[in-house]
Formats: C-alpha cells, sequence, structure tokens
C-alpha cells in the first residue's frame, strides 16, 4: 500500500508542532512526512519543488496526486481517526472555501515567524 505524503516546513515553529501532534495521534503510520527543509529535492517527488513545498502545505496522495493549501490538511485529517470529524466538516458546502480563506490568513502572518 503507498502512504499518503505530508510535506511541511520543519522551520516553521507552528507548523512543526502542529506536524509533530499528528505524528502522535493513532493512524499516523499511514502518514509519510517529508520535512521539506532537509529532504533531499527527489524526496519531493514530480511536480512539486522546494519551495512550493515552503509556500504552502503540500500531500502527495497514494495515487500521486497532490493537494496544497487548506485541503491538504482534509487528507491528513481523514487518516487520523481523532481528525477526522474535521476532515468531514471540510466537506461541507463552502467549507473548503472558508478554510482556504483562513489558511492564507495563515500563511501570511506564518512570513513573519520565518
Amino acid at each position: 500500500m503507498t502512504q499518503t505524503t505530508v510535506y511541511y516546513d520543519g522551520a516553521c515553529p507552528v507548523c512543526s508542532r502542529e506536524i509533530a501532534q499528528y505524528r502522535r495521534a493513532r493512524g499516523a503510520e499511514s502518514l509519510n512526512f517529508i520535512d521539506v527543509t532537509g529532504c533531499d529535492e527527489a524526496a519531493l517527488g514530480p511536480g512539486l519543488t522546494r519551495q512550493a513545498a515552503l509556500a504552502a502545505m503540500h500531500v502527495r496522495r497514494p495515487d500521486g496526486t497532490l493537494v496544497q493549501g487548506a485541503r491538504a490538511f482534509g487528507d491528513i485529517w481523514a487518516a487520523l481517526p481523532a481528525f477526522r470529524p474535521l476532515a468531514w466538516a471540510m466537506r461541507l458546502p463552502g467549507a473548503g472555501w472558508l478554510a482556504d480563506i483562513g489558511y492564507a490568513g495563515f500563511l501570511r502572518a506564518r512570513r513573519l515567524w520565518r
């Protein structure tokens, strides 16, 4: 079985704390976590540059599809039983759009921490 791969910015303190929480959660063994700040370029796979991976959260689904931004969290949450209600909520009408707006705000604020 191919795993879902989560690409995250290990130099971002907020990002690192959140990923640490996911790694401790039941179901985390179904996810492959890659810190894009220290990985080999080849670990990013096709269609993903280090610059893009550092600019926003990315997930590569088992079929190879890349998902980015707030919607990538839905894939992470779906893999972790404790977070599945959040994944379900992301599928509600308008929720993805609202999550994208919130995540865009986070990305702007995140620049201050780097």
